[in-house]
């Protein structure tokens, strides 16, 4: 394939993988403006409104096979109702993170997950570490124990996105089936448990029935928020390479960060700088690695 051929290509994954970073790194705006409700509704309207536009795109792109074959097939239902729930806990506790001043070590905690995917990897799928991912991988937890032990704080919110989005995608793995008919039996799973609990205990703010029509649109706009950038991403990955795919997704967090320490003001004690920067460090030395290995690949043939 020649190159002219490949560069539309590129510019589309790359403006694909743009696209959805920035969207996810924005993400938090859009759930402060919905801050007067608790978490959990949040998620229930995230839950019910993505199943719905997820059940829209699989009719219309002919996914309803793939859904069904995940809603009947017993090995598929057990991957994806537990990687459903490890989604479903993840959104909630990023809600309440962003909607009570939590915003920096959200952000941290999606600045270690790359660290985590690549430990996971190793424990798991005996995928095999490089020297400077080693270093890397060590440097994250030194980091995280640094804080525990000089600054008397666990950052657990970090850790524990981290973890379940890590193990979020491990499980996906196991699954034969693509992200946007994985992410509807997902939320397909979820919903009615979401549905029970918005007729049973939420608030008048959940009503749309009594809500201004500015308040029922920032409801509604949960299915396409979490849908869309996923759809950008699914493109970006099927155009760019994962070391460039890996670049981009330091942009969410960044943005994250940077709103939340100028946007929103949010304090950032030392304990958490002196994390932040040590994790940064290994993510510098883990991109480092990744461009070393993508020239070696791309100088091998010609050699």
């Amino acid at each position: 394939m020649s190159a002219s051929s490949t560069q539309p290509s590129s510019s589309t994954g790359a403006l694909a993988a743009l696209g959805a970073f920035l969207l996810w790194g924005f993400m938090p705006i859009y759930f402060k403006q919905l801050s007067h409700m608790p978490a959990l509704e949040i998620l229930g309207h995230r839950i019910v409104w993505s199943s719905v536009l997820t059940v829209l795109l699989c009719a219309v792109s002919g996914r309803l096979m793939a859904v069904r074959a995940g809603l009947l097939e017993w090995r598929k239902l057990r991957w994806l109702a537990l990687s459903a729930l490890l989604v479903g806990g993840n959104w909630l506790l990023f809600i309440w993170a962003v909607n009570n001043n939590h915003m920096t070590e959200a952000s941290l905690g999606y600045y270690i997950n790359p660290l985590v995917n690549m430990l996971l990897g190793y424990l798991f799928l005996g995928e095999r570490l490089t020297f400077l991912q080693r270093i890397a991988a060590a440097l994250a937890v030194g980091g995280v124990l640094l804080e525990i032990i000089a600054f008397g704080s666990l950052p657990w919110i970090a850790i524990v996105l981290a973890l379940s989005f890590g193990f979020y995608g491990l499980l996906r793995k196991q699954v034969a089936v693509d992200a946007v008919s994985g992410l509807c039996v997902e939320t397909c799973l979820l919903a009615p448990a979401a549905l029970i609990y918005m007729w049973a205990s939420a608030s008048s703010a959940s009503n749309m029935l009594t809500n201004d029509t500015y308040h029922n649109l920032l409801l509604l706009a949960a299915g396409p928020a979490t849908t869309l950038p996923l759809l950008l991403f699914i493109i970006a990955s099927r155009r760019l390479t994962l070391t460039i795919l890996g670049f981009f997704q330091y942009l969410g967090p960044s943005i994250m960060f940077i709103l939340a320490i100028t946007l929103y003001q949010e304090p950032v004690p030392q304990g958490k700088w002196t994390t932040f920067v040590i994790i940064w460090c290994a993510l510098a030395l883990v991109s480092w690695d990744a461009v070393m290995r993508y020239r070696s690949r791309r100088l091998a043939p010609a050699a």
